[in-house]
């Protein structure tokens, strides 16, 4: 996935735009995460946290491209070893989050934990929900772009995090749903079993990482 045998100096205008994507993605994933971590503690909500824990996680994997985008541009060859070791820790943070939001979510139901109404979480799922879809297609078009122009490694690094940020739009979607029949329909279950959707993603992330690293 992160290959770096393009050049990019035929396109820079088009690679300072992916930069100012990556810039931009992870700004928001910092915003994210700090909301929903904050939102989930008060609220004592698993999903929430669950959630934010994944954005953090999310927040590495964008900054890893950042570094990869900025280092092309410079015409600066990454290390493989860096690299490599970058995407195994990545990996094990998506396992160790989804071996936490299972056993979480089991004790939650075991004891019939009910989280507590909190607008913040609300509105920062609300706020993902309506903006990631938009940033994760412009990635995707640029990405498009990109392999156009003949840089299809770039291209590539492009719509793997276009993926993710999609993904981070339907977690969202997940989440807001789980604490909504909480708060409103008095569903206590609804939200740890809200945050097991987490686990199916950042398996798959995880998954992914890991297999980057031994490419």
């Amino acid at each position: 996935m992160l290959g770096v045998s393009d050049v990019l100096t035929p396109s820079v205008p088009s690679a300072r735009r992916a930069v100012t994507l990556e810039v931009l993605s992870v700004g928001l994933a910092i915003g994210e995460a700090a909301a929903a971590l904050v939102s989930g503690v008060l609220a004592s909500s698993f999903a929430l946290v669950a959630f934010g824990t994944d954005s953090v996680i999310e927040v590495l994997s964008a900054v890893v491209v950042t570094a990869q985008l900025l280092s092309l541009l410079r015409g600066i060859p990454s290390s493989d070893r860096r690299r490599h070791w970058t995407h195994r820790l990545i990996a094990v943070l998506f396992y160790a989050l989804s071996l936490y939001v299972i056993i979480s979510a089991a004790l939650a139901l075991s004891e019939r934990h009910q989280s507590n109404e909190n607008a913040l979480g609300f509105v920062v799922c609300i706020a993902s929900a309506m903006l990631m879809p938009g940033l994760a297609r412009a990635k995707l078009l640029m990405s498009h772009r990109m392999v156009r122009q003949g840089m299809p490694d770039v291209g590539r690094i492009l719509a793997a995090d276009a993926t993710e940020t999609a993904l981070c739009a339907v977690l969202s979607i997940s989440t807001l749903a789980g604490i909504g029949l909480t708060a409103w329909l008095g569903w206590w279950w609804a939200d740890p079993v809200a945050s097991l959707f987490v686990v199916y993603f950042a398996v798959r992330e995880g998954r992914e990482a890991w297999r980057c690293a031994s490419e």
